[in-house]
């Protein structure tokens, strides 16, 4: 069988999504840049959770499309936490791929899959001296909780056969393509460090083979 036989067939015994609602809405970030999206709400998905897409650029035209996955972080991508890189992540996302057109994916998975409260108690911990996947397991959590059955859920109604994926994360590729989502290239996010998060990042490197070049 053919690697796109193969996703086919994968593809074919997800449970189907269908689209919702499809709404434009202008886009503004903190440092002023701007663009437009069509922002997209689904039925049937796996999770019951509101997950979103956000159809940035010409991505009706793109043959394939530049697709983020990026799970929701309260404290960073709207509050500007410096302990992670979220926030500077989404805001180099929505930038790239409305030059390049593709999706940005919202999924609501904080914390890795935990939620907002156990991420924090997860921070409590690292204050401690635990890693961020450490931390995870010593409140009897899995180190990673999220599930991407839902991503590729919505892709396969957005048309979206084929991607580029922008990650570091080596799983998020792994999952999508046994979901039956062929990623023809996985496309690196900037390495956005500072002294807050220089640590996390590191245990991202070190720990889940992120693909990030972190100083000595």
């Amino acid at each position: 069988m053919s690697a796109d036989a193969s996703n086919d067939s994968v593809a074919a015994a997800l449970p189907a999504a269908g689209i919702r609602t499809k709404v434009r809405v202008p886009l503004r970030f903190a440092d002023g840049w701007g663009t437009t999206a069509d922002v997209f709400t689904f039925t049937g998905l796996v999770d019951g959770k509101e997950h979103l897409a956000f159809g940035l650029g010409a991505y009706e035209a793109a043959g394939t499309p530049l697709v983020r996955p990026h799970s929701e972080c309260l404290t960073g991508d709207v509050f500007g936490s410096e302990r992670c890189d979220c926030g500077p992540q989404l805001r180099e996302a929505v930038e790239l791929i409305a030059e390049t057109g593709g999706y940005l994916l919202y999924l609501r998975q904080e914390g890795r899959g935990i939620g907002l409260y156990a991420k924090l108690d997860a921070y409590a911990l690292q204050d401690q001296g635990l890693d961020t996947y450490e931390a995870n397991r010593a409140l009897g959590r899995g180190e990673d909780e999220r599930d991407y059955t839902a991503a590729a859920q919505m892709l396969a109604a957005l048309g979206v056969r084929q991607a580029r994926l922008l990650t570091n994360n080596p799983d998020k590729t792994r999952q999508l393509v046994a979901l039956g989502t062929a990623v023809i290239e996985q496309v690196p996010t900037g390495v956005h460090v500072s002294e807050s998060n220089v640590r996390y990042l590191r245990a991202k490197a070190d720990h889940t083979g992120h693909a990030l070049a972190l100083p000595a």
